[in-house]
């Protein structure tokens, strides 16, 4: 039995995508960023029409650039065009973006590099990306535990895995994600 086409993952549709270059497949995958985008758009513009205009402008540019390159990581890729369309169109309006980074950990950030990923949300999207060099169920877990707040006890009854497993992906999903982390950053 196959999956409804709106319940695949992003990298299915892309692969998708890739094989046939129909539209469609990213007519899907799209809407599943509009929010995420149009709030990154209105963090930079400050204004929602502008904002919504970007949004439609990244698409357009995302769509030209799907049919030329390969992308893995959707999510990430995607932020980072509307990040740069934003902060080009800042640049023509002749107005600047100033970006605290006073949380970041040591390392993410270096202040002579205007280009820099500052932020809590580019540590997100760089968690975010080495979570997903995980293993399924290792990534399972640690999203359940971490970021749903769920209890062993809730985990195993979801997964289906007895507490044990769910112990030792939590830990060595620690672990791993630990290690992944530091290679995406090192990549910077």
């Amino acid at each position: 039995m196959h999956q409804p086409h709106d319940k695949l993952e992003d990298k299915e549709l892309l692969k998708k995508f890739y094989k046939d270059h129909d539209n469609e497949w990213l007519g899907i995958l799209f809407p599943r960023y509009t929010l995420l985008l149009l709030g990154v758009c209105m963090k930079y513009l400050n204004n929602e029409e502008d904002a919504k205009d970007a949004v439609q402008q990244v698409f357009l540019k995302a769509i030209n650039e799907l049919h030329k390159y390969q992308v893995e990581f959707f999510k990430s890729w995607i932020y980072m065009i509307t990040k740069n369309y934003c902060l080009m169109k800042l640049r023509e309006s002749g107005k600047k973006f100033v970006e605290l980074s006073k949380d970041l950990p040591e390392g993410l950030n270096d202040p002579d590099d205007n280009n820099s990923l500052t932020g809590k949300e580019t540590t997100l999207f760089e968690l975010e990306h080495a979570l997903s060099m995980l293993g399924k169920d290792q990534q399972h877990c640690i999203s359940l535990f971490y970021l749903e707040k769920r209890s062993y006890q809730e985990i195993t009854t979801i997964t289906g895995f007895t507490m044990m497993q769910v112990k030792s992906n939590i830990q060595n999903g620690k672990r791993n994600l630990k290690l992944a982390l530091q290679r995406v950053l090192q990549k910077d």
